[in-house]
């Protein structure tokens, strides 16, 4: 019985091992196979091992420390994480130059500035960074400690990523025993290929903002609500994406009535919670403040939603319905309708919706970032991490089931010309809308049938 979980971890390490080093992005047979037998395998593995956590625990590092050496393979933008580390180290504030404006120049600001401008590409050398002041104190850390060796900082980058999946874990198992919840539910996280790929592998710092979030959470939980907001905060401060999160909390602070033995929104609390988020968030951005600053990073934050596609779902749709009587540039109407749909569902979760109790909470924000997902313009396979850590803390599957299909949406880039084949892409959501459907459905059919 024990020959059999060492062999399925041994064969995965292998797997893994052929993934970071011997795959290319556009060899997309080989990535497909590569990721379903990792993903049976890392389905098999829990399933027959999850009332041994340290196991679990020992090989989520193993299979992590198989990347240590590693450039990544399905993404660029580490090359940009670098620059803008070694960008803050020689004395230069990231948010107000792009690279492209020191190379056709002829000016090397940072060390390996030619190599590192030609790995991001020129669509990511060409803009602004995006990426907010925790994120970039990170960078800063890789400068320090190899600031002259690109497979040094990735190296530096990916200590850092590690860390913060193993604070996911041990703040994880510690909100699932708060909501009674079986505690190796957190190794669906932990343990999945798509998480250890797109995390350790490719250097997405959604890891480090997850971590921060669940942490967050489990402070709230524990009524260590200031705390809390101050970790929020350097969520945030990590990836902006959180912020969408901050009306669902309207709810969640109550106070007693003694007299009528009712509740109502505590308003000083939920201010002051605020509150600590906000300034804490403007004193992370500080230090690179200026006018310019903020003129640039709300330009490149808006390209997120009115120039770039990639991988949707209902944008898609309603382009192809608009192409039929406008023509063209469609984004740039639909780009600005979709967000205010997600906000107006956002105010009705937040405002409708009880939210009162930590498992209502998450499930909100479950549905509050999907739709934002189902709405974007834009759908890198990472951004999903988000939806897949509360996913962990519900009844939800569908995350699961995305975290596997979205390896689909890779193949745009088994052609030269890197376009998307929409039947792919339907066939992607297709499947995630079925079981997305088929669990609210079923959500409601049990709560009609609750007393």
């Amino acid at each position: 019985m024990k020959k059999v979980p060492i062999l399925l971890v041994i064969a995965s390490a292998y797997l893994y091992f052929v993934f970071a080093y011997q795959l290319a992005r556009t060899d997309y047979t080989k990535l497909l196979i590569l990721y379903t037998v990792l993903f049976l395998f890392f389905y098999k593995l829990l399933k027959d091992n999850k009332n041994n956590f340290r196991f679990l625990a020992i090989v989520a590092f193993l299979f992590r420390a198989v990347f240590i050496l590693a450039i990544p393979n399905l993404s660029q933008d580490f090359y940009r994480f670098i620059w803008d580390g070694r960008m803050i180290i020689e004395g230069f504030n990231p948010y107000l130059y792009t690279p492209e404006s020191f190379l056709i120049n002829n000016e090397l600001p940072v060390s390996q500035a030619e190599e590192l401008y030609a790995g991001m590409g020129t669509l990511n050398g060409s803009h602004f960074t995006n990426y907010p002041p925790l994120n970039q104190i990170s960078f800063v850390i890789a400068g320090v400690f190899a600031g002259k060796s690109i497979l040094g900082s990735a190296l530096v980058l990916r200590l850092l990523l590690i860390a913060a999946d193993f604070g996911t874990l041990f703040y994880g198992k510690k909100l699932l025993e708060k909501l009674q919840l079986p505690i190796h539910h957190i190794f669906w996280y932990i343990l999945n290929p798509f998480i250890i790929i797109e995390h350790t592998g490719n250097l997405h710092f959604e890891g480090m903002m997850i971590f921060f979030l669940v942490w967050s959470l489990y402070l709230l939980y524990n009524n260590k609500w200031k705390l809390s907001a101050v970790v929020f905060a350097a969520s945030v401060s990590v990836k902006l994406i959180p912020l969408i999160l901050l009306p669902l909390f309207f709810k969640w602070f109550k106070k007693e009535n003694i007299t009528s033995k009712s509740q109502s929104i505590d308003i000083s609390k939920l201010l002051t919670f605020y509150s600590i988020i906000g300034l804490t968030t403007i004193l992370l951005f500080l230090p690179f403040y200026s006018s310019e600053f903020i003129k640039n990073y709300a330009a490149t934050v808006g390209l997120w939603f009115q120039n770039f596609e990639f991988n949707a779902s209902i944008y898609y749709i309603a382009r192809e319905i608009g192409y039929s009587f406008r023509g063209y540039n469609e984004i740039a109407v639909i780009g600005k309708i979709l967000p205010v749909l997600v906000v107006l569902f956002v105010l009705f979760r937040s405002l409708f919706k009880r939210n009162a109790t930590l498992e209502q909470l998450l499930y909100s924000m479950l549905l509050v970032l999907s739709i934002y997902l189902f709405f974007s313009t834009t759908v890198h396979p990472w951004y999903i991490s988000t939806i897949f850590i509360l996913s962990v803390f519900t009844n939800n599957k569908y995350p699961l089931v995305w975290s596997y299909i979205i390896i689909l949406s890779y193949l745009a880039y088994a052609n030269n010309s890197n376009t998307e084949n929409l039947w792919i892409i339907a066939l992607e959501y297709f499947i995630v809308f079925s079981v997305f459907l088929y669990e609210i459905f079923k959500r409601k059919t049990i709560a009609n049938k609750l007393p």
